[in-house]
């Protein structure tokens, strides 16, 4: 038996199967943004076909029982009971800003959300309270707003869930020392839109039947609930250390987190936040953007307003 992992990534998206001892298989994908209308949005149902294209090959060799989904933070799903009800918004869309005068009186304290304020649409509360703003008919049609991977399981199993990983990643929208949401989600009136919330690891449903027809996978395929990608980066070491130690996550950005280290220290001039572990304990964390822009900065070359900001 084996387990196929959805890893969406903002620069890559890739399939990986593995089992208890190995990678078994691998393809990845450059993944980019569209350019929209009606904003710059990811290409959700390009990262989805490039999955069923991926498993479908991989299955000829290897039997699945299970998939997981992962994908980058900062981004959340508007959905209705059969769809998206506005696209999956990119979280460098700059023109969320225009809103920041209103949404910097709604946001939470970071003392609530230990989510500190971030360029563009880093805080996926500002996303949804733009969304909301500029266009009112799209989003009064939406029954759920999912986190992004969960917004892929509800693809494969029809099931609406969310998980805290994404909630709790400097998302505006989760309490981490109380565990529920914040108090953003409850005055916008969004709380009765946030589905259940599951762990990472439960099973969310079993895989749609015409996705199990498309792909040659059994029918009855376990979806788990899924998480945020950093956050799957530091399982392994939950299991493995004990706290505290600390984790640097590379990848389009560098994240470090202090597993066991107090959060009340924490600076969000600094872009210090904390994260939720899949068990919905929150620990200290702080980010910078790497790849190409870092590498920049390390040569001396002057950062550009945006990387200045993050």
């Amino acid at each position: 038996m084996a387990t196929a992992v959805l890893d969406v990534g903002k620069t890559n998206v890739k399939v990986v199967v593995f089992d208890d001892a190995s990678i078994l298989w691998q393809r990845s994908s450059p993944n980019a943004p569209l350019a929209g209308p009606p904003y710059p949005h990811c290409n959700a149902e390009g990262a989805l076909n490039f999955f069923f294209g991926a498993v479908t090959e991989a299955a000829r060799d290897h039997r699945i029982d299970t998939i997981v989904v992962t994908t980058h933070g900062a981004t959340a799903a508007l959905i209705d009971d059969r769809e998206l009800v506005l696209p999956v918004m990119d979280y460098e869309f700059a023109d969320v800003n225009d809103i920041e005068e209103a949404y910097r009186e709604l946001r939470p304290p970071f003392t609530e959300t230990r989510s500190p304020p971030l360029a563009a649409g880093l805080n996926i509360g500002r996303q949804l309270f733009w969304q909301e703003t500029h266009l009112p008919e799209a989003f009064a049609k939406t029954r759920h707003i999912l986190m992004y991977p969960q917004y892929f399981g509800w693809r494969l199993t029809g099931v609406a869930a969310n998980e805290v990983t994404s909630l709790g990643c400097h998302a505006d929208l989760w309490r981490p020392d109380e565990g529920r949401v914040s108090s953003l989600v409850e005055r916008r009136g969004w709380t009765k839109l946030m589905p259940q919330v599951k762990r990472a690891y439960e099973q969310l449903g079993s895989l749609k039947p015409e996705i199990a027809l498309r792909t040659g996978l059994a029918a009855d395929v376990r979806v788990l609930v899924g998480l945020h990608d950093s956050n799957a980066s530091l399982l392994p070491h939950l299991a493995a250390l004990e706290a505290p130690f600390t984790v640097v996550s590379t990848g389009t950005w560098v994240v470090i987190m202090a597993v066991g280290a107090p959060t009340a220290r924490l600076d969000p001039a600094r872009d210090m936040y904390a994260n939720v572990d899949v068990t919905a304990r929150p620990y200290p964390c702080a980010k910078f953007m790497g790849g190409r822009e870092y590498a920049a900065i390390l040569d001396g070359a002057q950062p550009g307003a945006e990387e200045q900001d993050l």
